[in-house]
């Protein structure tokens, strides 16, 4: 998710105006109704807007805010039915987790699309697990080397990521995303395009 530099100004608009979306979207894949949605959103930006102060770091906002939307969406369950309990994927769950492994089966695919040199670096560290020492080890690099490598190749993974889709992040968190082009599906990320 995008955090401007200010939250005022120019381009303050048009950055709460995508937030909204953002937070739509978010809402909408947990709350059936759309009424229901739109109300749950509004209360998200009151909410916000009212406790602004005491936001710490603007870089912090997009993770604030979804925590702020997951517990109003527990509140809303809970006042639809006091005597019944959450609903598992609400209750175990948080509110990355779908996203996130929504988007999961898409990045071995992408992790080939990378040079070799930062490829074989991720797909040791991030695929198979490896500790960077071992990492280090296997392509014959320092461990400062391979850890430049590996930080490297997830920056590169994180533009082929973006070019595909629109991501929301809390923090460094995945909380949601969607294809830029639902009518053009991205020849980079074949497993999001529809069946």
């Amino acid at each position: 998710m995008h955090t401007p530099p200010s939250l005022q100004g120019d381009g303050a608009s048009r950055f709460w105006r995508e937030r909204r979306a953002d937070l739509r979207r978010f809402v909408s894949r947990r709350v059936a109704d759309r009424h229901e949605v739109d109300d749950i959103v509004q209360d998200v930006l009151v909410r916000a807007h009212e406790s602004m102060h005491q936001l710490e770091s603007p870089d912090r906002l997009p993770a604030w805010l979804a925590r702020i939307a997951a517990n109003r969406i527990v509140d809303y369950y809970r006042a639809r039915r006091p005597f019944d309990e959450l609903p598992d994927d609400l209750a175990a769950a948080e509110p990355e987790d779908d996203a996130v492994q929504a988007l999961a089966p898409c990045l071995p695919a992408m992790v080939e699309r990378l040079p070799d040199t930062y490829r074989d670096a991720l797909r040791l560290s991030d695929l198979d697990g490896l500790p960077q020492r071992e990492v280090a080890q296997r392509l014959g690099l320092s461990l400062s080397g391979a850890k430049s490598r590996v930080q490297r190749g997830r920056e590169q993974l994180r533009h082929l990521v973006e070019a595909c889709c629109r991501v929301v992040l809390a923090g460094s968190t995945i909380v949601d995303f969607e294809r830029r082009v639902a009518a053009a599906p991205c020849k980079r990320c074949d497993c999001l395009r529809p069946s």
